[in-house]
């Protein structure tokens, strides 16, 4: 009997370390919810990037989409207006290609698929005349097949980055990038790269505002401020 109580107390003291933990765990999450910036007060760029002109260029796809079902935004989409909003960006700029993608998911993915087995580069359907008076350029993707989405590769080998700082976001399965970002100024000439941020698209598609939060906590490690 002194044995089997010796037993259910560990049992019980293992059990109470774990809720512990459960409960730590969710304060974390609650602390994650909290916005870094105050978004009902004027946000104030880093000092490195007063003065400067800000493009938030992105490309996105409606239709059938992962885990969400039929979207008319896409959620790359939604981000990249979230981030123009905050930043009070100068232009925000879709990448678009001439020919869409499918709407169906599963004959996206196999032409997505063909394009990054032959390093493709689609054609886009407008080009930015005034790219040159950028100084800071999001550029945000949706992460396809762990890459970037072939049209972002023509964007950016389709100008001159020189003297530029690209600062990459993406949305996709999980809440990280996929580090193939790291290689966008071997594309970029003359790009410098920043770091970058990556958002679950199911979030951003079923909680926007808690989505939104995340964007403002990205760009107050970046150096913006109230």
């Amino acid at each position: 009997m002194k044995k089997i109580a010796v037993v259910l107390f560990v049992l019980l003291t293992f059990l109470s370390l774990g809720c512990g933990d459960t409960a730590e765990n969710n304060s974390v999450d609650r602390h994650e919810e909290a916005s870094a910036l105050d978004l009902s007060r004027p946000v104030h760029p880093p000092e490195a990037f007063a003065g400067k002109r800000i493009l938030v260029a992105f490309f996105s796809r409606t239709g059938e989409n992962y885990e969400v079902g039929f979207i008319d935004k896409g959620n790359t989409h939604i981000v990249a207006e979230q981030i123009a909003e905050i930043t009070k960006a100068d232009r925000l700029f879709e990448i678009k290609t001439v020919t869409p993608y499918p709407a169906d998911y599963q004959e996206m993915t196999r032409v997505a698929k063909e394009e990054q087995e032959t390093t493709a580069r689609p054609a886009l359907a407008s080009q930015l005349e005034d790219m040159a008076q950028y100084d800071i350029i999001y550029l945000g993707y949706p992460i396809w097949f762990h890459d970037l989405p072939m049209p972002v590769y023509t964007f950016l080998e389709s100008y001159d980055f020189t003297g530029k700082t690209i600062i990459p976001f993406c949305t996709g399965m999980g809440n990280s990038m996929s580090g193939m970002e790291e290689d966008i100024p071997h594309f970029a000439r003359g790009a410098q790269l920043c770091k970058g941020f990556g958002i679950q698209g199911k979030l951003v598609h079923n909680s926007p505002e808690q989505a939104k939060i995340h964007v403002a906590n990205w760009l107050a490690s970046l150096g913006y401020t109230n």
